[in-house]
């Protein structure tokens, strides 16, 4: 009996239903042709769906379509659109991640020049844990009239660049599309700010409108690389002496997958791209995990010399997210122990975004932001080496506040990758490894890019960038500063507890300058200093780095 019933549970109840209304469909037509025309589409919907039906019986892939035939698909339907289901419907502003609604808005808002300011007051529940804000001043200052900049190079730079404070970060053309690169670069250039390559080398959608560009050298070393995949001086030297090109960037690793390399499949790697790159068309685009260049910390540091003097003595650094404490401390006593210093060093933080990433790392790999940042500062001064390198920081950067609260933390400009997008039109869709972007920001497919109009995006570009440069202006005046490089740990303030608020300058400890030179008590670096050597990126010595393991697990 409960067999006979099983057709009419809600299990197999649509497929039953779509069976007797084909049975019934195709009886009635059978009895009076003359039927068939009004019956044609009903008798093909009700059969396509006994077919669909038996189909799910009997497939094995997916176990829900074998007990819940043709209802089942109602909940892949609901499951592919349920991003957009909640971020237009059930979002509030404060919500959506990676970034919530209103910041979203507030680039739209500004990159079109709409009015951009709230009524009514804060969502934020002021009382919260982690509520942050500035302190202001009872005498405010005026903004500033011309948009910040800070000059970046060295004693070892012959050719140092003024760089506004807020630039594009790193995104490769392959990761976006040409379309989205140009607009960048274009209002870069309207704009007067820097466009980073990305490591995916200098294309001619880079080169196209003339905009200033930071090139980053990846590990694939592309535009610059030998046969081999080794790195090559004179290719290297060729489009870094180019006038566009205004500073080098070594990229060591980026925040969102950090230690993480890369395949473009063969497939993808067409001719256009294998041309840019200078790999091979037809063989995979392999960007590994490690450079090959160097090995060493005085190695990294001999190299990076290198490509300054080949770049024409342009401004020369890297950018990594932290990890290991006594990597990056090797690296200072590079620093120390050859003389050479790189003009800059860009920290990317862990929740900086990417095209595609395992979530393993995506999640839980790498430093954040203002943790990385703290760091490199503290150690910089603690070797007396912070006023011969600038510092830039990159991780979820769409505001002025955002662009002060890190700048109060070290940072001397701000670089921003999402909120540029954002400005370009993207929806934050998170599509942007399946390659149909729905606004042709992240894709290579030309039917999907033709929607960026690049007379428009990149004015768009331009404006953003303008108008949030602009707020950070009005921040550091209302705070009674003049630039915001006067900007300080203790201008901030954060909620730890319902009656308990704290500067910044007590969440962050940031050591004197040449501490780490005379012997620091500091608990996170005194280990890390101890076990760090110039000769290597691994820890030396019997039970330094056995005791930083320890304490870390």
């Amino acid at each position: 009996m409960r067999y006979l019933l099983l057709p009419f549970t809600p299990r197999y109840i649509l497929l039953t239903i779509a069976l007797l209304g084909t049975v019934a469909l195709a009886t009635v037509v059978a009895l009076d042709p003359e039927t068939l025309p009004a019956l044609a589409l009903p008798l093909v919907v009700f059969g396509a769906l006994v077919l669909l039906g038996i189909c799910d019986l009997m497939q094995t892939r997916h176990a829900i379509l074998r007990n819940y035939p043709i209802a089942a698909h109602i909940r892949f339907i609901l499951e592919h659109v349920r991003p957009e289901l909640r971020q237009y419907f059930f979002e509030a502003e404060k919500d959506g991640t990676p970034f919530p609604r209103d910041k979203r808005a507030l680039v739209y808002q500004r990159a079109k020049q709409q009015l951009d300011t709230r009524p009514f007051g804060t969502h934020y529940d002021v009382y919260r844990d982690h509520y942050e804000w500035l302190h202001h001043s009872i005498q405010p200052k005026e903004p500033a009239s011309e948009l910040f900049r800070t000059t970046i190079g060295g004693a070892e730079c012959t050719k140092p660049y003024s760089a506004s404070v807020f630039n594009i970060s790193a995104m490769s053309y392959g990761s976006l599309s040409a379309n989205a690169i140009r607009a960048l670069n274009k209002g870069a250039k309207i704009g007067g700010f820097a466009h980073d390559t990305g490591e995916g080398g200098v294309s001619r959608y880079h080169r196209e409108h003339g905009g200033d560009l930071i090139w980053e050298v990846g590990s694939g070393y592309f535009c610059c690389r030998n046969k081999d995949g080794s790195f090559c001086p004179e290719k290297f030297a060729d489009i870094a002496t180019a006038p566009q090109i205004k500073m080098v960037e070594l990229k060591l690793s980026q925040g969102a997958k950090p230690g993480h390399g890369g395949v473009l499949p063969a497939a993808k790697v067409s001719k256009e791209i294998a041309e840019i790159r200078g790999v091979e068309m037809g063989q995979d685009c392999i960007s590994p995990a490690r450079h090959s260049a160097f090995a060493t910390p005085i190695e990294m540091m001999q190299f990076i010399a290198g490509l300054r003097s080949l770049s024409g003595g342009k401004p020369t650094g890297f950018k990594l997210c932290i990890g290991h404490p006594w990597e990056f401390l090797a690296v200072v006593k590079a620093m120390l122990k050859t003389g050479i210093t790189p003009d800059f060093i860009v920290i990317d933080g862990k929740e900086g975004g990417t095209g595609a990433a395992p979530l393993e790392f995506m999640d839980h790999l790498g430093m954040p932001l203002r943790e990385g940042l703290t760091f490199v500062h503290s150690a910089l001064i603690g070797a007396n080496l912070r006023d011969k390198i600038k510092l830039g920081a990159a991780g979820k950067i769409v505001s002025g506040f955002d662009m002060a609260r890190v700048m109060a933390l070290g940072a001397n400009w701000c670089n921003a990758a999402r909120g540029f997008m954002f400005a370009l039109g993207c929806l934050q869709s998170q599509q942007c490894h399946t390659d149909r972007c729905p606004t042709g920001v992240a894709t290579q497919d030309r039917l999907r890019q033709r929607a960026i109009v690049l007379s428009d995006k990149s004015v768009r570009v331009a404006h953003f960038h303008r108008e949030t440069v602009i707020a950070l202006a009005e921040l550091i005046a209302a705070a009674g500063l003049n630039h915001p490089r006067e900007l300080r740990p203790y201008h901030f303030m954060r909620r730890t507890g319902p009656d308990r608020i704290v500067s910044f300058t007590e969440l962050y400890r940031f050591m004197e300058p040449g501490e780490l030179l005379s012997g620091t008590t500091h608990p996170s670096l005194k280990e890390a200093w101890e076990v760090a050597s110039a000769e290597s990126f691994a820890p030396q010595g019997a039970s330094g780095p056995g005791n930083i393991m320890l304490a870390a697990e």
